[in-house]
């Protein structure tokens, strides 16, 4: 009997000081988890979610969805799986699991020497510097990377810090299978009461979006890693370059839903595609595919699926070697210090917010701005004298 309780002893002081090393590991491969960059495909989610319910909860013991829950069904059929599996066991394949991915992604940094930086402090961005680039890589995927409120601040402050970091070019990406899906539409559900005080907001927020890509003075690349629709597509006519996935899809469903095209779309894509093609787009809610985009002069290369990661990336780091006093400012013959004037109006942007807010008072018209012989898009009402006499001013 005494030699048993000294076994029992024995086996639980061996095992306890691993249990306390698994907790720890378990800890630390949840928040490497939340570092990875790339985003891991479906099987590899559902995974990760499996093994984490099995870790924290045990065994799986609710419910079986329903059908029509499909996304719930889905993740309950791969927790139930596990079955009677420990959930010391599962926190170790859990742990295996993020150190795999992790690896995986170590191995696509180019060089040893090279100097990975990555910003955390950003809620809906991953923002990465290294070899010469920084990549701003929008981070929803459980949304599609919708733009809400907070990824408007958050591309605005990137953009700020990229501007005067040392990296030679600036490239968006999306995680996931969406590049993006435009606006949230957590940004239209706002209180009646509350409804103009947040469409003057916005108009503010959209107009500095707006601006700082206009402003910014280093190369801007797209690479379009799957569907893009409404700002995230109008605002590529303000970008250098645009690589995209042959998959990807570009829509624009404005008129659809009542709402007005942003970006400074109505100047730059005329210019682009020529009337006819930028007024399809714009005004009657075509998709269109990455081939037809490049022929548009919209995409300046589509790459097939499986090589899109690799050859356009590797285009990109050969780009970053170019010498760092590389500016736009001398190619596109502006002057540094006038702001382009070619963004929507507050009245304008203000049916983005709601389709209440609509009146026939509010119509845009265009004029020229003889001043930077650019497109300016105003209210009926407003002072545009004044507005060629302040060349800085948004409005």
């Amino acid at each position: 009997m005494a030699a048993r309780m000294l076994l029992s002893r024995v086996e639980h002081h061996a095992l306890f000081p691993r249990m306390m090393a698994t907790k720890a590991d378990f800890e630390k491969a949840k928040s490497q988890l939340l570092r990875l960059t790339k985003e891991p495909t479906n099987e590899e989610k559902l995974k990760i979610y499996a093994l984490f319910k099995q870790s924290t909860e045990g065994r799986c013991t609710i419910p079986k969805p329903s059908a029509f829950n499909f996304v719930n069904k889905v993740k309950w059929e791969a927790w139930n799986q596990l079955g009677d599996l420990t959930q010391d066991d599962a926190q170790e394949q859990y742990i295996k699991m993020v150190d795999k991915l992790s690896a995986t992604e170590a191995e696509t940094v180019l060089s040893p020497d090279s100097h990975v930086v990555q910003e955390t402090d950003y809620e809906t961005l991953v923002l990465t510097k290294q070899n010469n680039m920084t990549t701003i890589r929008l981070n929803r995927p459980s949304r599609k990377n919708a733009i809400n409120l907070q990824m408007y601040h958050d591309i605005i402050r990137a953009l700020g810090e990229a501007k005067e970091d040392d990296s030679i070019l600036v490239v968006f990406t999306g995680t996931g299978d969406y590049y993006s899906s435009g606006n949230d539409l957590e940004n239209f559900n706002i209180q009646l009461d509350q409804m103009e005080t947040v469409a003057q907001e916005s108009s503010l927020l959209l107009k500095k979006f707006v601006a700082t890509f206009i402003d910014f003075p280093k190369p801007l690349i797209g690479m379009i890693n799957g569907p893009a629709v409404g700002i995230s597509v109008t605002i590529l006519g303000l970008f250098d370059l645009v690589y995209a996935v042959d998959s990807a899809t570009f829509h624009t469903p404005f008129t659809k839903l009542g709402q007005s095209p942003e970006g400074c779309s109505s100047y730059t894509f005329p210019k682009i595609m020529g009337i006819p093609k930028g007024s399809e787009l714009l005004l009657f809610n075509k998709k269109i595919s990455a081939r037809e985009a490049y022929n548009l002069n919209l995409v300046t290369e589509v790459f097939p699926t499986n090589t899109f990661e690799h050859e356009a990336w590797h285009r990109l780091q050969k780009y970053a070697t170019l010498p760092n006093k590389v500016s736009k400012v001398f190619i596109k013959n502006k002057n540094p210090t006038t702001s382009v004037n070619c963004i929507l109006t507050s009245h304008c942007f203000i049916s983005l917010l709601s389709l209440s807010l609509l009146s026939p008072g509010t119509t845009p018209v265009q004029t020229t701005n003889s001043t930077t012989d650019r497109s300016v898009l105003v209210a009926p009402h407003e002072d545009q004298e004044s507005s060629r006499e302040h060349p800085d001013s948004l409005n």
